[in-house]
């Protein structure tokens, strides 16, 4: 399946700390792909993966499921130690609520956790449902280009598949079981005024983390913050907390 323009993969090869940016559900590497760029243009090695089934169309995205956006990651992850001495991992969205994953899986080999609006309750009364209305319906509205700037908009898809929104709420189960086992630092981006994903979710990791977990505020951003207003402060956010928690040399000066 050709890969839509401007959908694709991103990776840098920098220095000894490697990023890797988890892009969000119906998304692409295009909402990340100015963060990865300006991470790589710090010295970073960044890895941006494309999700399977994201990127080309929703029909086939309708055949994927959580597990095989999470292997795709876990195996770029797993690329990304291989050739960095320290690795933090980042993502928007359900991009986030699997960075969180791999805090837990992974355990120390994951030396922080930058998330932006992060997606790891249920709080869309209509999934509850889904796992049953994949059956009538194959799909219903999407939920991309949730952002505030003028003249900005995210490649991702006009609709959402239902077979694969059914499969969300048991990703969305294991993160909160196992949350606790999330002792590195973690910073979240909170947008204020976000019409995708409900506070519920940052709520829910203040209510189960400790003092390790930050959250900042994103006052002029909607869902999409990496792409819009506030894209700056995430940007800058994140070299700063590479600078405050990395173990191994910076190789340029952030």
């Amino acid at each position: 399946m050709p890969v839509l323009p401007g959908a694709e993969p991103y990776h840098h090869e920098g220095g000894d700390i490697g990023v890797l940016l988890c892009h969000g559900f119906t998304g692409s590497p295009q909402s990340l792909r100015p963060w990865g760029e300006h991470l790589a243009g710090a010295g970073m090695t960044v890895s941006l993966p494309r999700l399977p089934g994201h990127g080309t169309t929703w029909q086939e995205m309708s055949r994927t499921r959580w597990e095989d956006w999470y292997a795709e990651l876990d195996k770029a992850f797993a690329d990304l130690r291989g050739r960095c001495a320290e690795a933090f991992v980042m993502g928007l969205s359900l991009g986030g609520c699997m960075a969180l994953r791999l805090a837990e899986v992974h355990g120390d080999a994951v030396a922080g956790v930058v998330v932006v609006n992060p997606s790891v309750i249920n709080d869309v009364p209509l999934l509850a449902l889904a796992p049953a209305l994949k059956y009538v319906v194959r799909s219903i509205p999407g939920v991309a280009g949730d952002i505030k700037k003028e003249g900005v908009s995210e490649l991702g898809y006009p609709r959402t598949p239902v077979r694969a929104a059914a499969t969300l709420p048991r990703l969305w189960r294991l993160v909160q079981s196992d949350i606790a086992k999330v002792t590195q630092p973690v910073l979240v981006f909170h947008s204020r005024n976000d019409h995708v994903v409900k506070p519920g979710s940052v709520a829910f990791l203040q209510a189960r983390m400790g003092n390790n977990l930050e959250v900042r505020e994103l006052a002029d951003s909607y869902h999409v913050a990496t792409l819009d207003n506030d894209a700056p402060v995430i940007f800058e956010g994140s070299l700063d907390f590479i600078r405050s928690h990395a173990s191994v040399p910076l190789t340029k000066d952030l």
